[in-house]
């Protein structure tokens, strides 16, 4: 019997970042301001959000994290590897440069109480949601 191929859905998503990909092998960069090429998972669990990012590549200090209000910025620069003298590149296709990219988050946040971890290429971030967020119960007094 003959195999079947299996098709992934067509996306606007994947023309943009194919554009990304060309004006940079063209100018020399990619997801400079954009963070197009950034992958990342996001839920939520009990009172917390969750984030796992895709950042192979990038020490953990070249990457900054910083909240405003909702919102969510991760931003850094993965640098471009150097050949040695007589080397010259074959074919480039791993991104390098800066990035940066905002997510909006599902609710408010304590933002003294936010953990980032990073390890083996993967930034994890924990966003306990704010107390004000939270329901409560009323309790009724009776007369």
């Amino acid at each position: 019997m003959y195999g079947t191929l299996l098709k992934r859905a067509w996306s606007p998503w994947d023309e943009l970042e194919a554009m990304d990909r060309v004006f940079g092998d063209i100018f020399g960069h990619t997801t400079t301001g954009t963070g197009a090429s950034l992958r990342a998972d996001h839920w939520v669990k009990d009172d917390k959000a969750h984030m796992l990012i895709e950042l192979p590549g990038v020490p953990s200090e070249a990457v900054d994290i910083s909240i405003e209000g909702r919102t969510l910025t991760v931003s850094g620069e993965r640098k471009a590897p150097e050949l040695a003298e007589g080397d010259s590149w074959h074919r480039r296709e791993r991104w390098h440069g800066k990035f940066e990219r905002s997510y909006t988050l599902p609710f408010n946040i304590e933002q003294d109480k936010v953990k980032a971890e990073f390890r083996d290429g993967l930034l994890k971030i924990t966003l306990p949601k704010a107390e004000a967020e939270k329901p409560r119960k009323i309790a009724i007094s009776a007369k």
